[in-house]
């Protein structure tokens, strides 16, 4: 029996898309996959996806630059922004994880600790590997 669970078979793009809004999604993955070169402006996403309207798509690329996944730079003296993805899906999991996990001990304290101590009593020993090659990282 595999000791990997179903979301460390899953590729980090996938992971990452999975955690986002559909339209995000979307947007993040073309990034991600390079299909968009950075620094990009709105016009580039759209010609990805000519069925959407420019003010969606930068509304969402703003949301996506609020969220942390796009750094946003203003081009002067256009009113125009260029964008660029701030970090890997990898970066993105992580970053997210963290926050979630802070955000159960915040709301559970005591009881969350002892529910992760709990479930680090159940890993095996690659997961345990695997685990401590992360944390040092």
């Amino acid at each position: 029996m595999p000791d990997r669970s179903s979301a460390d078979r899953v590729p980090a793009l996938e992971l990452a898309v999975s955690v986002l809004g559909p339209l995000e999604a979307r947007i993040m993955q073309m990034v991600w996959q390079q299909r968009v070169v950075a620094p990009f402006h709105v016009r580039d996403v759209l010609a990805l996806t000519p069925e959407l309207a420019y003010t969606t798509v930068m509304t969402t690329l703003n949301r996506l630059a609020e969220k942390g996944l796009l750094g946003r730079k203003s081009v002067p003296p256009q009113r125009a922004h260029q964008y660029r993805p701030v970090g890997t899906p990898e970066d993105y999991l992580r970053e997210t994880s963290k926050a979630h996990v802070d955000e159960l001990i915040a709301r559970y304290g005591d009881t969350a600790m002892a529910a992760f101590a709990a479930r680090l009593d159940q890993l095996t020993p690659s997961q345990l590997r695997r685990l401590r090659a992360l944390a040092a990282r």
